[in-house]
């Protein structure tokens, strides 16, 4: 197991790297870090040089060859490993240096809108949940870098940014100039800056030739795979090249679900066909081994740029090129060995990478297929033929080695991810060989290009079924501990799981001790966490008058007077808006309220079609509005464009709209505000309303004091004073996602309302909070929380 020596360099660099960009002090807390690991490794050194000369004296006394003492190689470990901490700190100190010296650091700081070129440093990406004005071009998420700031040329630093571009104009290596808004992203982001264009794009230039052959390959290939339909026709770029932008949402999360949205990234196997293809292709033509290698390392470099330089293409990439490089000097190394160096060099490269989930991903997978596949496939052998125990344990052991990285995304375990892979297995490779033959096909014999992308469509229709019909099976979905706690706690119990099925048979009590340990370490979680809607259903209170659900960043609050129920907005996502119609046992909405048409507002709308009456909205808004409305109106919903003056009932509730006023224009400042009376208590909902806004509101109507706010904004800092003094809310409800990255609530919003006796009830602390009026204030119910009194006399 020579291989695994480099191991420990390698997690050390990556601990290293994860610690430094997120230390107080950015640059020279780093620099510190840096110089201390820099003084640490000097001193191994100096202690190796020691033991190696206490050595050779002692060896030359007693006439005997030298030999390294434990001491001489504790030393020379240490060293190795020190080194390669200090070389990825002084890298982070150098990044972190760059960035706080950025000429955008001090547009931002300014709120100055300079006149920037970036470099695209990848292939764009659709954004999820796109909304847009009608006949405008879909906004898609680029990464770059940048080159020039207000004509002056400046030292690189990453960026992302939503441009609305058609996709060709945006690929690898591209420039674009445009004026935008600077905001600087904490240290941990891989970009250090988001920047917003200000008016139009003033102008594109088209990638340099070396990259430039690529664009219409990409995009070629794409159009040709999207007219064969379907869910296939979706997927066969992402097999064959890692392009994803033709895959929905539904799709994309039952891909997750099912644990098959790796087949979609670009990983080792996709880099290991395309160099040993060459390489093979090299030895026919009789070329001796150095330019095999050369030919291996050109197709690969080519193969980069096609699908572009992400985190698990890189890392495989670089993976590929220490064992070419190994093999031209006639010293082939293993794979743990090659794993370990890439990712040492990855990281002082880019330390940024420590924070990447997909390079994670990408190494653990590779990881567990190097060191757990092998000996589970024997394990497994003593049950089973041994081509049946390789194909289970080679996705066994990939899933085992990723899941702990997969919690740390979605606290779930996915319970047929392995039975889904095993069946996809087979489809996998075929799909993504034959996509990408198709694909190279395409510009020079279209005809054979297109039967090899119709050849492709079969795996991968075959692997989409698997994905969708896997993702709906019951129990698909197994609740887990989050974040790192429950990372850790899975990867203790994966550990043991593996002792007693790899391990020494002998032992038996301790054995036993750990099989009880596991028992109890996998119970409890799952008890917890998979046990909590049901225990939350059972306890929460049956009466109850306003429901804030936890969906995350956006809004979605239950009202209900008598046998009434309305809902305002819908929050961004489907999936958590079900789960809390399943929580508050929720079949049928009377009243849907769509305040505004952005996506945190009206993404879940599906959750709801077919559950609702009717549906107030104020403006509409071209495309954005009819995306939402459509499902709605199709499932027997009534929409209904209000403006202030309208009004109804909820069962004993009055309801008025307070605003927008007529012929407002879509947007934040055109939400609906809805006043709900009921003769328990009053209710102001204010939607996305900004500071302005919420002025106008208040000289166009009379409000008053209120006993509850649904505080506006997710708690922005764009609030009126005023409109929070005269309100005086005895309760203000906040829906909110945690560590959302725009700093909601804001400390001025929380201010205001401490400053007028308002409690505060916020769903990314609470989760799901029930309110239920009484005299003096509301009885609180919340999912993460003791019940307790919000409010008082």
């Amino acid at each position: 197991m020579r291989d695994l020596r480099l191991l420990l360099p390698a997690m050390s660099a990556w601990a290293v790297a994860w610690c430094a960009i997120g230390i107080p002090g950015g640059a020279s807390g780093a620099a510190l870090v840096a110089w201390a690991l820099w003084a640490t490794a000097c001193l191994a050194a100096v202690l190796a040089v020691i033991g190696v000369l206490r050595e050779r004296r002692r060896a030359a006394a007693l006439r005997d060859g030298a030999v390294a003492a434990p001491f001489v190689r504790a030393a020379a470990t240490a060293l190795v490993v020190v080194s390669g901490g200090a070389l990825v700190a002084s890298s982070v100190a150098l990044g972190l240096g760059t960035r706080e010296s950025s000429p955008l650091a001090v547009a931002a700081q300014d709120h100055r809108s300079p006149e920037v070129t970036i470099e695209l440093t990848g292939a764009p990406r659709a954004m999820r949940s796109n909304w847009f004005a009608e006949g405008d071009t879909p906004p898609l998420r680029v990464e770059g870098r940048l080159v020039v700031i207000d004509d002056a040329a400046a030292h690189a630093v990453p960026v992302t940014t939503a441009l609305s571009l058609p996709a060709g104009e945006l690929q690898l290596g591209a420039r674009v100039t445009f004026a935008a808004r600077v905001t600087a992203l904490p240290a941990d982001e891989g970009s250090a800056f988001r920047l917003a264009p200000v008016g139009d794009i003033r102008s594109v230039s088209l990638p340099p030739p070396w990259l430039a052959w690529t664009v219409g390959l990409r995009t070629g290939f794409a159009e040709t795979a999207g007219a064969l339909g379907g869910d296939g026709g979706a997927l066969v770029p992402g097999l064959a090249i890692g392009d994803t932008s033709a895959v929905d949402e539904g799709l994309d999360a039952a891909m997750k679900a099912s644990s098959l949205s790796h087949l979609t990234a670009v990983s080792g196997a996709n880099c290991a066909i395309v160099t040993a293809a060459a390489f093979a292709f090299a030895a026919l033509l009789g070329l001796p081994r150095l330019l095999r290698v050369v030919l291996a390392l050109a197709a690969l470099a080519g193969f980069v740029v096609l699908v572009t330089p992400e985190a698990s293409v890189v890392r495989a990439a670089t993976m590929a090129v220490v064992v070419l490089v190994a093999v031209a000097a006639g010293r082939p190394g293993g794979g743990s060995a090659a794993l370990s160096l890439a990712v040492v060099v990855l990281l002082v490269a880019d330390p940024w990478y420590a924070r990447d989930y997909g390079f994670a991903l990408s190494v653990f997978a590779t990881a567990g297929l190097l060191l757990l596949a092998r000996p589970l496939t024997v394990a497994l052998a003593r049950w089973m033929p041994l081509p049946v125990a390789a194909v289970i344990g080679v996705p066994l052991a990939a899933q085992l080695a990723c899941q702990p990285v997969l919690v740390l995304l979605d606290p779930a375990l996915a319970l047929y991810g392995v039975p889904a892979n095993l069946l996809a297995a087979p489809a996998a490779p075929i799909g993504t060989v034959v996509g990408l033959i198709g694909c190279l096909l395409l510009p020079v014999l279209p005809s054979v290009g297109f039967a090899c992308l119709q050849l492709a469509w079969l795996p991968a229709s075959w692997i989409a079924l698997l994905a969708r019909a896997s993702s709906t099976m019951p129990a698909a979905r197994l609740e887990w501990l989050p974040d790192a706690p429950g990372a850790l706690l899975l990867a203790a119990c994966t550990a043991l799981a593996l002792w007693l099925l790899l391990g020494s048979r002998r032992r038996r009590r301790l054995r036993g001790i750990a099989g009880a340990v596991l028992v109890v370490a996998i119970a409890v979680p799952v008890g917890l966490f998979a046990g909590r809607p049901l225990i939350g259903a059972a306890t929460r209170p049956t009466e109850w008058d306003v429901a804030a659900c936890d969906i995350g960043q956006g809004d979605a609050v239950f009202v209900r007077s008598g046998e009434a129920t309305a809902l305002i907005d819908t929050g961004p996502d489907p999936a958590a808006l079900s789960r809390c119609l399943g929580l508050l046992g929720i079949s049928r909405i009377d009243l849907l309220v769509l305040t505004h048409w952005d996506a945190d507002h009206v993404g879940g709308v599906p959750a709801v079609a077919g559950l609702v009456e009717t549906v107030l909205h104020g403006p509409l808004d071209g495309d954005r509005s009819t995306r939402a409305l459509d499902p709605l109106v199709a499932a027997g919903a009534e929409p209904v464009e209000v403006v202030a003056g309208f009004g109804g009932n909820l069962g004993d509730a009055r309801w008025r709209v307070v605003w927008p006023r007529p012929d407002a224009p879509p947007g934040n400042d055109a939400s609906v505000v809805l006043d709900v009376s009921t003769p328990e208590y009053r209710g102001l909902f204010l939607g996305d309303l900004g500071e302005e806004a919420q002025a106008r509101v208040l000289r166009s109507a009379t409000l008053g004091p209120v006993d509850l706010v649904k505080v506006a904004h997710h708690g922005s800092a764009d609030q009126s004073e005023r409109l929070y003094d005269e309100l005086a809310a005895t309760v203000g409800v906040i829906g909110v996602g945690a560590d959302n990255g725009y700093g909601h609530p804001t400390d001025r919003l929380l201010d205001l309302l401490r400053a007028n006796g308002t409690a505060v009830v916020r769903t990314d602390q609470s989760g799901a909070a029930l309110l239920t009026a009484e005299a003096g204030g509301f009885e609180l119910w919340t999912e993460r929380d003791s019940a307790g009194v919000a409010g008082g006399p």
